[in-house]
């Protein structure tokens, strides 16, 4: 326990990544879809309220939902958030237990650094206000996993507040329309992590393991409907959700079922209930406790944290016994809503092939080392690469790291295609060669298989002559005014090339022959 993890919560609406909070409108029947994201100690962050209106269907009575998402994240840390014991997820059980971690008297709590640094780098990515003062609290509550029988968290004033979460959805029948949004996110909260129940079922008994609970991820949703202009509902709390996929379906199922729940005349208790991903369903666990249950107290073993920027900095200040927080800005990656708007400005992209480049594990970089390493037009690196290489991607359900083509094999073959050495078709076929027999370049390939553009124009030509006489018949149809036809004797001369010469080429010689 004491692994450090960031606690966020946000208010809401339509959910597509991690901390947003959502208000939604249903009819009766009317499931929506949702997405999430998140951090090693603990940090939480916490919800907020969106909005999205679903037309109700002909005699149905029009619902809001409001979700809030309190997102539980864990830090990359080496050590825990209050002790110097390792943090290694698959050690041993009580492997890694400090005397703290064991909660045995005298043992006093101490701050990891490189959690505090964590959790202001995620709300300045968040847009938060990062408080220069936060403060420790324990949150007492008796569970066999929390042997202190409190957990130290920031329940008053936390490390960051008021902050904002822009993002992008695809919508519209082939997903081809991107909608902005931003949803507020309430605070950010550096949390002790509690220990894990490993509950066995065949000898009946339950073992606690101190080492830490979590894995990279969990969600707690709270849910509730009302119709529009009455008061917020009654709300319910889904916990430890840890799939965007479960959350998604936790979250619709709960709203569905509260709106029965209510139009059959009965009423919603303020509960805490689980997600049961076999039946599909949430069922109830527990009453839910009110604040007050938890005797929240200062913590009095951990002073203030005081945090400083550039102007607030003590003259003479060790650098080791601060936080700066424009020293932590400096060092913010670049935002995913700044990379889009670099590509779409840079390479003249569309927002969605900005999207999917960057919501794909290492498309960006493969798209950018192809960039570097070809001379083709960026718009025609960023078809190859969304169309043809994720599709190829996507077939065998492997990701950007397992593909069998490397961005200098895809390079050398957009090079060959842009200094019309091979055909469109031929650069088509090229690419499936090179992704069944990896390590040959497209260079052996073309040589191999004989795919490069045929340079004898008359050669050309006197295909193009013999198509025209061996169809009389689609010449006939070409001279009546049939657009297809042409299309048939460009496939047709194409077919006796191999594919080895360009469609417009042809398309040019029999176009001049033919009006001869």
């Amino acid at each position: 326990m004491a692994a450090p993890m960031l606690r966020g919560c946000c208010p809401g609406r339509r959910w597509a990544l991690a901390c947003i909070d959502h208000s939604s409108r249903h009819g009766r029947g009317a499931p929506t879809g949702s997405r999430c994201s998140g951090k090693r100690g603990q940090s939480s962050v916490a919800p907020q309220h969106l909005a999205t209106a679903g037309k109700p269907r002909k005699g149905e009575h029009e619902w809001a939902a409001v979700v809030g998402l309190e997102v539980h994240a864990q830090i990359s840390s080496n050590s825990k958030l209050f002790s110097g014991s390792q943090v290694h997820f698959v050690a041993p059980p009580n492997s890694l237990v400090s005397f703290f971690d064991a909660s045995l008297p005298g043992t006093l709590p101490v701050l990891n650094r490189r959690c505090v640094e964590a959790a202001v780098m995620t709300g300045l990515a968040l847009n938060c206000r990062i408080n220069k003062k936060s403060l420790f609290d324990r949150k007492h509550y008796f569970y066999a996993d929390l042997p202190a029988g409190y957990q130290i968290t920031q329940q008053r004033l936390p490390i960051a507040v008021n902050g904002s979460l822009a993002y992008s959805i695809r919508v519209g029948a082939k997903r081809s329309q991107v909608i902005n949004k931003t949803v507020r996110i309430k605070q950010i909260q550096l949390e002790q992590d509690s220990g894990k129940s490993l509950h066995d079922d065949l000898r009946s008994q339950t073992l606690i393991d101190l080492n830490r609970a979590e894995g990279q991820l969990r969600v707690d949703a709270n849910i509730s409907v009302h119709r529009p202009g009455e008061p917020l509902g009654v709300r319910t709390e889904v916990k430890n959700l840890n799939s965007a996929r479960f959350l998604a379906r936790a979250i619709d199922y709960e709203i569905q079922r509260q709106i029965r729940e209510l139009e059959n005349g009965g009423e919603i208790l303020n509960e805490t209930r689980s997600f049961d991903f076999k039946l599909g369903c949430t069922v109830p666990m527990r009453d839910k406790e009110g604040k007050q249950d938890y005797r929240f107290i200062p913590e009095p073993n951990l002073p203030p944290l005081l945090l400083y920027d550039s102007e607030s900095l003590p003259a003479g200040a060790d650098p080791q016994q601060v936080v700066n927080i424009d020293q932590i800005r400096e060092q913010l990656p670049e935002l995913p809503s700044v990379t889009r708007e670099k590509l779409v400005q840079q390479y003249g992209m569309l927002p969605e092939q900005s999207l999917t480049l960057l919501n794909e594990v290492g498309l960006l970089e493969f798209f950018q080392n192809v960039i570097k390493e070809t001379r083709a037009e960026p718009k025609k690196v960023t078809s190859w690469v969304l169309n043809t290489f994720l599709g190829f991607l996507k077939q065998q359900n492997l990701a950007v790291s397992e593909s069998p083509v490397t961005s200098s094999a895809l390079a050398e073959l957009l090079d060959l295609l842009d200094r019309k050495a091979i055909s469109s078709a031929a650069a088509k076929q090229v690419f499936r060669e090179l992704w069944a027999n990896e390590g040959k370049t497209p260079a052996q390939i073309i040589s191999e298989k004989k795919l490069e553009l045929m340079q004898d124009q008359e050669a050309l030509e006197q295909l193009c002559q013999a198509t025209l006489e061996e169809h009389p018949q689609v010449v006939m149809d070409v001279k009546k005014g049939n657009p297809r036809a042409i299309n048939k004797l460009i496939g047709l001369v194409r077919k006796a090339t191999l594919s080895r010469a360009e469609p417009a080429v042809i398309k040019e010689m029999l176009e001049k022959k033919l009006s001869s």
